[in-house]
C-alpha cells in the first residue's frame, strides 16, 4: 500500500481558503478532508460530521486532556482541533488527507508530523480580505473588525510554511494548490523571492 500524504492549508480570514479546498476536492478526488472538532456554533446548512464536529466546550477540554489531539488552537472565541486519531487511520490506508487549519494548528502538526507538507494562501491585496469578509452573512461588523486586525498577524506566518498560493484569480490559485497536492509544486515554495515582497507590501498596505 502507498503511503498516505497529509496537506495542510491555512490562510488568514477572507483569504478565499474555504472556496479553494472545496474546489480542490472536487479537482483531486483521491483527496479526502480532515474534519476538525470545533466549540463554535454550526452556520447555517454546516452539518455535523461533514463540516465538523461540534462539540461543547467541556467535551473538548476533556480530548486536550486525553491527548485526544493532532493539534488544537483557540480561535477568536472558540476552539479548534483536529483528531489523532483519524489522520494516523487515514494515513496508514495510503490517502491523500487535507486539514484546514490555521497557523497555529499547523505549527503543531510540524512537530508532530514532520512529513506533513504545509500551505498557505495569501490574498490579493488587504482590500480583498475586507470585502470578502463583509460579504458573509453570518459574521457581525464587531467580528469583522476583528478578524481583519488579526489578518496582518497570520499573514506575517506565511514563512512558517512549505508553499504559498497567492489567491489574485481564483482558478490559477486552484491550479497551484492541484501542482502541490499533486507532487509538482517546486515552483510554488514559499521560499521563491517574490512572495516575500508581496506579503511586505500587503501588511503594509
Amino acid at each position: 500500500m502507498s503511503e498516505g500524504h497529509l496537506y495542510v492549508v491555512a490562510a488568514p480570514s477572507g483569504a478565499g481558503k474555504t472556496s479553494l479546498v472545496k474546489a480542490l476536492m472536487v479537482r483531486e478526488p483521491r483527496m479526502r478532508f480532515s474534519v476538525s472538532y470545533t466549540t463554535r456554533a454550526p452556520r447555517p446548512n454546516e452539518l455535523d460530521g461533514r463540516d465538523y464536529h461540534f462539540v461543547t466546550q467541556a467535551r473538548f477540554q476533556e480530548m486536550i486532556a486525553g491527548n485526544e489531539f493532532l493539534e488544537h488552537a483557540q480561535v477568536f472565541d472558540n476552539f479548534y482541533g483536529t483528531g489523532l486519531a483519524a489522520v494516523q487511520a487515514a494515513l496508514a490506508e495510503g490517502q491523500l488527507l487535507l486539514l484546514e487549519i490555521d497557523w497555529q494548528g499547523a505549527r503543531q502538526v510540524r512537530a508532530r508530523l514532520p512529513a506533513a507538507r504545509s500551505i498557505f494562501i495569501l490574498p490579493p491585496t488587504r482590500g480583498a480580505l475586507e470585502e470578502r469578509l463583509k460579504g458573509r452573512s453570518t459574521d457581525s461588523a464587531t467580528v469583522i473588525q476583528r478578524r481583519l486586525q488579526d489578518a496582518a498577524q497570520d499573514i506575517t506566518h506565511w514563512s512558517e510554511f512549505d508553499y504559498v498560493v497567492i489567491n489574485d484569480q481564483f482558478e490559477h490559485a486552484l491550479a497551484d494548490l492541484l501542482e502541490i497536492v499533486q507532487g509538482r509544486g517546486d515552483g510554488l515554495l514559499a521560499t521563491r523571492p517574490e512572495v516575500a515582497r508581496f506579503a511586505a507590501g500587503l501588511l503594509h498596505s
